[in-house]
């Protein structure tokens, strides 16, 4: 059985792409020069956070997703990243090919909540390789792709910013259920609010707004000891 390997080289953003997606740059090595007519790959890709460390604001935006930074020994998991198929043309002992990942700044996602959270650095990527292999020189065989194929990487957290400006300038992005957003329509409606943004910033103003104390009778409180009004 042909013994592959992988390795990830790189990451961009697709600037091209219609929604967020990022694109590695993989190398896939068939040992001993052999001769692959085609892989049809499954790729999972896993964010691995107990590899790398966090300031103190970074680990304030991840307690949603692990708790306070003294039990984080127990529940710094992997988050699930994505998974994608990928075919990988035909090539004789290397190549290198793209493994497009198309993504979301769902702020509900565990994996977009994480990376929204660093400040810099980078994000430590466990990648996991399974599927089928075509290969044979003169000939033409069905291999299997077993799932201990993989490779690390570490994305620069540059990368997943690039990629999110393109699509979302300056801005931020949540998912709501119908019935929020008939009510938050209704209330922007009743206030003819010129935007989304100003609808938020009216429901803070009113969240932040003083609460007014009752006014008193200065009669009734000397002559009775009563207060109300």
């Amino acid at each position: 059985m042909t013994e592959f390997s992988f390795a990830c080289t790189g990451v961009r953003a697709d600037r091209f792409a219609a929604g967020p997606t990022l694109v590695f740059r993989l190398r896939v090595t068939a040992a001993g020069g052999a001769r692959v007519h085609a892989l049809a790959l499954r790729c999972q890709i896993r964010i691995e956070p107990a590899r790398r460390g966090y300031e103190s604001a970074e680990a304030e935006g991840l307690a949603d997703l692990f708790g306070e930074r003294s039990r984080w020994g127990s529940t710094l998991q992997p988050v699930q990243f994505a998974q994608v198929p990928l075919m990988v043309p035909g090539f004789t002992g290397e190549t290198e090919t793209d493994l497009v990942v198309p993504c979301t700044y769902d702020m509900d996602i565990a994996a977009t909540r994480y990376l929204a959270a660093l400040d810099g650095g980078e994000v430590p990527l466990l990648m996991l390789f399974s599927g089928t292999a075509f290969t044979g020189a003169g000939g033409f065989r069905v291999e299997p792709v077993p799932w201990d194929r993989e490779a690390s990487f570490r994305m620069p957290v540059t990368a997943w910013r690039e990629m999110v400006e393109q699509h979302f300038p300056g801005c931020g992005w949540i998912r709501l259920p119908r019935d929020t957003m008939d009510a938050l329509l209704a209330y922007r409606s009743r206030r003819a609010l010129p935007s989304w943004e100003a609808t938020v910033r009216a429901l803070l103003d009113e969240e932040t707004a003083p609460v007014e104390e009752p006014r008193t009778d200065p009669y009734l409180t000397l002559t009775t000891g009563r207060t109300d009004s």
